[in-house]
Formats: C-alpha cells, sequence, structure tokens
C-alpha cells in the first residue's frame, strides 16, 4: 500500500488526468460557455479545502450556484441558489471536470476521500482526522455507496476504511463504480437537503 499510494498512485493520476484534460478539453469548453451563459461570471469556483495532511490547496469546479443574496446583503441558502443547470451538473459530476486540474498539480487523486471544508478540520475526531492520510479524491468509497446520502458518520467512516485498504484495486474498483452510479444518478442529495448540510462535529459516545 505504501509504495503504491507514494509511487504507482502518483504516476498514474498524472498520466489519467492529463490524457482526461487534453481529450476532454471540447467538453471543458463548451461547458464553461454554458456557465458562462447561464450564470454569468465567474465561470469557476473555487474554494480553499483542505489536502494531505490537512494542507489547504484551491479546489476547482464550475459554479453550480447563483450569487443571489437576502435583504441584509446575506446569501440565500444553498436549495434557493442551486439552478436547474446547477442540478444536472451536480447528478452527472460535470461540475467536478475542472478538478482534474488539481490532480495534475498534484493537490488531489482521481480517488480518494473527497476534500471537505477547511473549518472542518477541528470538528474531527481523531479517528476521523485520518481521512488526511491519502489525498483527497475526485470520487471515492463514500462516493460509490451512498455519497450524500450518508450521513457524516457513515461517510466517515467509509474513508477510513479506503484509507486502511487502499489498493490499485480498490481505486480501479471505486472508478468502474463511480460510473455506474453517475449513470443511474443515485446519492446525489442528503434528504430533504439541497446539498450535504453542514458537519458541526460528532457527538460525543
Amino acid at each position: 500500500m505504501i509504495l503504491y499510494h507514494r509511487v504507482g498512485k502518483c504516476s498514474i493520476d498524472l498520466v489519467l488526468s492529463g490524457l482526461a484534460l487534453f481529450f476532454l478539453s471540447p467538453i471543458l469548453a463548451v461547458l464553461a460557455l454554458i456557465v458562462r451563459l447561464w450564470l454569468g461570471s465567474p465561470v469557476l469556483f473555487l474554494q480553499q479545502r483542505p489536502g494531505l495532511h490537512g494542507k489547504p490547496f484551491t479546489l476547482i469546479k464550475f459554479r453550480t450556484m447563483t450569487d443571489v443574496h437576502d435583504a441584509e446583503g446575506n446569501l440565500l441558502p444553498d436549495g434557493q441558489r442551486l439552478t436547474s443547470l446547477g442540478r444536472f451538473l451536480r447528478s452527472t459530476s460535470l461540475d467536478e471536470l475542472p478538478a482534474l486540474w488539481n490532480v495534475m498539480r498534484g493537490d488531489m487523486s482521481l480517488v480518494g476521500p473527497r476534500p471537505l471544508l477547511m473549518r472542518y478540520l477541528d470538528r474531527y475526531t481523531p479517528e476521523q482526522a485520518r481521512r488526511h492520510e491519502v489525498c483527497p479524491g475526485i470520487t471515492g468509497w463514500a462516493q460509490v455507496n451512498g455519497r450524500n446520502a450518508l450521513s457524516w458518520e457513515e461517510k466517515f467512516a467509509l474513508d477510513i476504511w479506503y484509507v486502511d485498504n487502499l489498493s490499485l484495486w480498490l481505486d480501479l474498483r471505486i472508478v468502474a463504480m463511480t460510473v455506474w452510479k453517475i449513470y443511474k444518478r443515485e446519492g446525489i442529495n442528503q434528504s430533504g437537503q439541497a446539498t450535504m448540510e453542514e458537519f458541526f462535529g460528532s457527538a460525543a459516545e
């Protein structure tokens, strides 16, 4: 696992993300134009996320929400800002395609625990924080086993299982399952939520 994580996985990520960016460049250009015409500028969503060992990096995705504010200047809830185009991009994971550049840069892997918000770092239990022992991924074990339909605790347990069982064959299995999940569009949203509700920490046992 250590050799694959440090050498093989990074090499595979670099080659595959480079090829994907090359062959998908026409699709990326078309999607960028559609987002620009539908949602305006900026086309890309940029946000700091924790990477390997919690080190910050700038995640790149296609924008899926408007910037509509209420009378007091506060952003409206996600459900009111998420557009029909945004829902389509998320359900097909097309909004994630620009993150291939993050993989090329070494910020992310094709497969790994999803990079969450920086403010969550202090909310993890020591066991949950182990999800940062590997690079975050565009897809991951939690994503193909329920995605946003899972509770936070269930997602983190799956992330830790992935960390402990990391292998080439597991990554290939996750990639294959990801294609199937995208086709079926399963687990896109948490029940009753437009997106995943915020994580405030696990209750003490």
